[in-house]
Order: structure tokens, then C-alpha cells, then sequence
């Protein structure tokens, strides 16, 4: 999964054993620097190409995850190419990571491959250290987009897993045809 030689920090440890040990379903890493909304793969199959499309298995739901995202915030679905992030504008304001640039050790792409954890990585904003008296407008560009996107973690097949007892069964692989990309029941 990383660059060799590359080199994990303990919280990014910490946060990958945190992953493997709760079954999460959704997340999202919020950045700064441009305002778009960016799914997995971030890494380019092809590792010479900077800027290649790269699905997943899940490209559908991913797509959907990221509009869910960027229709609901007030500035990435603004359809002005003229402002902040207005080069996303005829991609809907979400775009494949690998395709916008490709970079390895995204935890996106950590959480698709190694948890059931489905992640988009918003970019909230063009400017990389927005000053204080910013924060606020950004919370309120982005509180409604956040929570259209949690309510996404009700979208798609759930249940229970069970034995013929009715006892949960622990770590049973769940497929779906047409998608090679199993998850596993939690404990």
C-alpha cells in the first residue's frame, strides 16, 4: 500500500488499527487548498501517470457518495467556472482522485482497500490556511453538505448476518455480483 521506505507515523497507525477495529461504513478527510470533493482510487493503477482515471470496483457508489456531497454545499454546485474551484464545475464538483492527481498512502484509498469504510476527501476551501475570521463562513458553506453526506451511511444493503441460531456470525464475507470488492460482517 506505501511508497517503500515510506515511512507511517504513529497517529496514522493509530488510526489505521482504530479502522480495523470498529466496522465504520463512511468517512470523509476534510483538506484545504482547492473545493471539490475527491473519491478513491487516489492512486493511479499506473504508477508513471500523475493524472489517470482509476475506479474502483464501486465507482457508482462512490460517485454518488462525492454528489451527495458536493450538490448540498452552496458553492461547489454554484455552476460559475469563475470562482474557487470552478474548473470542477462541468465535473459536478467531485472528480477521481487519480484522475485530479495521483499520490500514494491516502487513507481513502486505505480505508476502500483494507476496511469496509467507503471515504471521500472533501477539499473545503482554495485557500490552504484559511485565516480565523474565515472558519466560520467555511463551517456554514459545509454543515448542510456534511450532513446530507452522513445520512448516506443509510444507503445500501445492511442487516444482520446469523447463524441458523440467530447468533451474529463474526468476519462472514459478504459479496455482491458485479462487484469485486467483498466486506466483512463486524463483531
Amino acid at each position: 500500500f506505501f511508497s517503500p521506505g515510506f515511512q507511517v507515523a504513529p497517529e496514522t497507525k493509530a488510526v489505521m488499527k482504530w479502522l480495523r477495529s470498529i466496522p465504520f461504513v463512511l468517512s470523509a478527510s476534510l483538506h484545504g487548498g482547492e473545493l471539490v470533493v475527491t473519491y478513491p482510487y487516489d492512486y493511479s493503477k499506473h504508477p508513471m501517470e500523475e493524472k489517470m482515471f482509476s475506479p474502483t470496483p464501486d465507482e457508482k457508489m462512490f460517485k454518488m457518495l462525492a454528489k451527495a456531497y458536493a450538490d448540498a454545499h452552496p458553492v461547489i454546485s454554484d455552476r460559475s467556472e469563475l470562482r474557487c474551484g470552478g474548473n470542477f464545475v462541468k465535473r459536478g464538483g467531485i472528480i477521481n482522485g487519480a484522475e485530479w492527481y495521483s499520490f500514494t498512502g491516502g487513507m481513502a484509498d486505505f480505508n476502500y482497500l483494507h476496511t469496509n469504510c467507503f471515504e471521500v476527501t472533501v477539499e473545503v476551501g482554495c485557500e490552504k490556511f484559511p485565516l480565523e475570521e474565515e472558519l466560520f463562513t467555511i463551517w456554514h458553506e459545509n454543515r448542510d453538505a456534511l450532513l446530507n453526506y452522513m445520512e448516506m451511511v443509510h444507503r445500501g444493503i445492511k442487516g444482520i448476518v446469523s447463524d441458523k441460531f440467530g447468533n451474529p456470525i463474526k468476519n462472514a464475507r459478504i459479496s455482491v455480483r458485479g462487484i469485486q470488492h467483498d466486506v466483512t460482517t463486524g463483531n
